[in-house]
């Protein structure tokens, strides 16, 4: 059984409320439960955190190291400029998948540069919730 862990970032606990037009209705709550729902059926299992603290986040980066197959993050704003949890991504020699709700690259020139994907297996944005699915099953199909 593969086991994934899954890591939102900065403001997406305000998910449902912040930015609907952007970031859709749903909450975090409701992300996760898809997730777990995708999860059971892929026979995975899967550990949900949640921070606005970068280091909580290379944290539990860290942690996943030895007791997780893969981790999928959405780093939120970090995604575009912290280097330490890139460094951390780098590090913990796991296949990482990167996810936005929105296409990051159709948005403000800013946010179309992530200092994440350059060490992550991959990168899916532009899906909503769906993204998040889609990177399970990459990751449980990798990890088999």
């Amino acid at each position: 059984m593969s086991h994934i862990v899954i890591i939102h970032g900065p403001n997406l606990n305000l998910l449902g409320q912040r930015e609907p037009d952007v970031y859709g209705a749903a909450t975090l709550a409701e992300i996760n439960q898809r997730i777990q729902e995708v999860a059971d059926s892929l026979d995975c299992s899967v550990d949900f955190f949640q921070s606005n603290s970068e280091g909580a986040i290379i944290d539990h980066l860290h942690a996943a190291q030895g007791r997780a197959d893969g981790v999928v993050i959405n780093p939120g704003a970090y995604t575009h400029y912290s280097i330490a949890l890139r460094d951390a991504v780098a590090a913990i020699r796991l296949p990482v998948i990167e996810v936005h709700l929105s296409n990051i690259h159709a948005r403000e020139s800013f946010r179309s540069q992530s200092v994440i994907a350059p060490v992550a297996l991959g990168q899916i944005s532009g899906f909503g919730p769906v993204g998040y699915e889609l990177a399970l099953r990459a990751l449980v199909t990798i990890s088999r």
